[in-house]
Order: structure tokens, then C-alpha cells, then sequence
């Protein structure tokens, strides 16, 4: 199954500067962000985090956030998907270029999934 990451930040900028970074190493990998409100506001949205899992061709997603209301919007996009969404409590620029590297070269889920255990936050 092809995974893809969706990173959720309250900042637009944020967001595009973290897709940019992990497209460096994970070219192949599907990313979409969801990122900062209308006219360049901060926050993030239940409606722009469900554009980011539709577009995401993957069937797989990994998802990364920065501030406990993204998670809060994430669980709630997470049910109304079709999508299975992988949920990670981790540091978004680590966890997320991490998890994109491996998935460039097949590493499997679990082994992916214990990679990111030592940046989980607490």
C-alpha cells in the first residue's frame, strides 16, 4: 500500500516550508498540507485538513501537526474519512522528514512507526 503525509501546521508557512524541506529526500512520496486560515490568518481547519487527505492520492496517510487544536481538527477529518490516517503525537519537522525518507525507500510501517517513538511529545 502507497503511504502518503499530510502535515497540519497553524501557519502557512510553516506548513510549505516543511513539504519543501522532506521533498528533498522523498521526491516519490505523496505530501499535502494543510496550513494557516483565509487571508494568511493563523489556525487551521477541519475543511482544509479533508482537502489535503482527498488530495493525497495515497491510501495510507501519515499525519504530522504542530499545536494541540490541529490534532483536535485532524481526529475529526480522521473520522470522516475513507482514508486510513496514522495519527502521530511527534515533533513536526523530525517526525515528518523522518517518516517521509523511510517511506522513499519501502521501510515498512512498523519499523517507521519505531523510528518516530523518540521524538514523540509528551
Amino acid at each position: 500500500m502507497t503511504s502518503g503525509i499530510v502535515i497540519v501546521s497553524h501557519v502557512k508557512e510553516i506548513g510549505e516550508g516543511v513539504d519543501r524541506l522532506i521533498k528533498e529526500v522523498a521526491k516519490d512520496v505523496p505530501i499535502t498540507v494543510a496550513a494557516g486560515l483565509d487571508q494568511g490568518e493563523v489556525g487551521t481547519s477541519f475543511e482544509r485538513i479533508m482537502a489535503a487527505f482527498e488530495e493525497n492520492p495515497a491510501q495510507q496517510l501519515l499525519a504530522f501537526y504542530d499545536l494541540g487544536s490541529a490534532k483536535m481538527n485532524l481526529e475529526m477529518a480522521i473520522d470522516m474519512t475513507e482514508k486510513e490516517v496514522l495519527l502521530f503525537d511527534t515533533a513536526l519537522v523530525e517526525s515528518a522528514y523522518t517518516a517521509a525518507a523511510l517511506l522513499q525507500v519501502d521501510t515498512p510501517l512498523e519499523a517507521i512507526e519505531e523510528q518516530l517513538v523518540p521524538l514523540k511529545i509528551k
